[in-house]
């Protein structure tokens, strides 16, 4: 006799084997539970204590350790000193962090892949002689000097990412051999004076010197920061909840844009309170705005994270490792140039001490102390922003009291140290609780 299988497969007579469902509501929330681990805090400042030890737990500090040091050291320094939040000298600060920070953001770049880069310094040294020799020496349009010592940068930072990616060298070795060799073409191209002096008013020296003294500019741009601020992070909520994943309450949004605005203005009223908005600023903000989408927004800048979590995972998911890490090194080469001209415009020349002394130890202070974690897969260029800020505050608050030189490099590098405790505490922490 035969079987109907038709009617075999559509008897929905439950068997021994099928789950009996007793509790439909039940099932139902178990079904749209959420990893506790994505779920947002809650409305309130309940809420915000609530996540603030959940974080804790977890080892997810972020930039609060960077955040409530630099509030440590102004609160320590004006007590000191009242000069110390003085609109010159905060200005001072502001433009002196800059060309270190734009080298940092390119060490951010390679310590995401959880490599190093030794050669920035002599990098950026080598830049500065090269447009230096180009404008002055040769004659050439300042524009096309600087264009190609950028991109000499770049060249340089791709040469070293080939030894790296495709012949396998180790980063660091590599890099420090172009530590040692672009220290040496520097020396070369600059020549016997040692020094190329570069026209203040030309295109580089303009680059830290240059304020928008109109008071409109620097609340304007502090307008413009808080609400792109506010519109992209609203936007990004909607889409989340249209999505159906979990997205922060709106009072959150609206609090962090408060306290981003308070931060804002207050910093443009103290720039007008001396000259202006500085050139300087507005360009590295636009840098720092620029490279966080592409990490943040963009696959490639995906592909970088990937790859500092498992390199074997993600050649496995079709990234193409040699490419990234080439292009990571060509970013790293591009930023320590453009660090270099900057510097360059705050001496307004070029010499022989380019690049030199502690200029490589703060860049990658910069980015570790920020937040950017040594290990590679975790941080984020504002980093460097943090990290800087934090370097140079100490500097300046140090050289207000007159403390001696050899002072200033032990509590930097007693910062540094507790960077990196805090990172490896942080990580062994997120292991623990299943985050890494």
């Amino acid at each position: 006799m035969s079987v109907d299988k038709t009617s075999a497969n559509v008897d929905e007579t439950p068997s021994q084997d099928d789950p009996v469902v007793e509790n439909p509501e039940a099932a139902a929330a178990a079904v749209t539970a959420v990893d506790p681990r994505l779920l947002v805090q809650q409305e309130g400042l309940v809420g915000y204590w609530h996540e603030f030890k959940r974080k804790m737990k977890a080892g997810e500090l972020g930039s609060l350790p960077v955040v409530v040091g630099l509030a440590v050291i102004c609160i320590i320094f004006q007590v000191l000193n009242s000069n110390f939040l003085s609109a010159q000298n905060i200005n001072d600060i502001t433009i002196t962090m800059v060309g270190t920070g734009m080298i940092s953001v390119g060490i951010v770049f390679v310590l995401l892949l959880g490599e190093i880069d030794l050669s920035v310094g002599s990098v950026s040294g080598a830049a500065s002689a090269l447009a230096g020799v180009l404008a002055v020496n040769q004659g050439w349009p300042e524009w096309t000097a600087v264009l190609i010592a950028i991109a000499a940068g770049i060249a340089i930072g791709a040469l070293h990412g080939f030894f790296f990616a495709v012949l396998g060298a180790p980063a660091f070795a590599v890099t420090l051999a172009g530590l040692l060799f672009w220290l040496g073409f520097m020396l070369k191209v600059l020549g016997a004076d040692g020094t190329i002096n570069l026209d203040p008013n030309g295109l580089v020296g303009r680059l830290t010197t240059y304020y928008f003294s109109d008071v409109a500019a620097a609340y304007g741009l502090a307008v413009v920061v808080v609400a792109v601020f506010f519109l992209t992070s609203f936007l990004a909520n909607r889409r989340r909840e249209a999505a159906g994943i979990p997205a922060r309450p709106l009072t959150d949004t609206l609090l962090r844009t408060v306290l981003l605005a308070v931060i804002s203005f207050a910093a443009a009223y103290m720039y007008n309170q001396y000259k202006g908005l500085p050139l300087a600023t507005v360009i590295f903000l636009a840098f720092l705005i620029a490279t966080d989408f592409v990490l943040r927004r963009t696959s490639y800048g995906r592909k970088i994270f990937a790859l500092g979590g498992s390199v074997e995972a993600s050649r496995r998911a079709g990234i193409n490792v040699t490419a990234v890490r080439i292009s990571v090194f060509a970013i790293s080469g591009g930023f320590a140039a453009i660090g270099g001209l900057f510097l360059a415009s705050k001496i307004a020349s070029a010499n022989q001490s380019a690049g030199t002394g502690d200029l490589l130890m703060n860049a990658i202070a910069a980015a570790v102390i920020g937040g950017t974690s040594l290990f590679g897969g975790r941080g984020r260029t504002w980093n460097a922003l943090l990290g800087v800020l934090v370097i140079v505050s100490i500097q300046y608050g140090l050289q207000l009291e007159s403390i001696a030189e050899p002072v200033k490099y032990m509590i930097t590098a007693a910062v540094l140290l507790t960077t990196v405790v805090i990172d490896s505490i942080t990580r062994k922490t997120q292991k623990t609780a299943g985050r890494a």
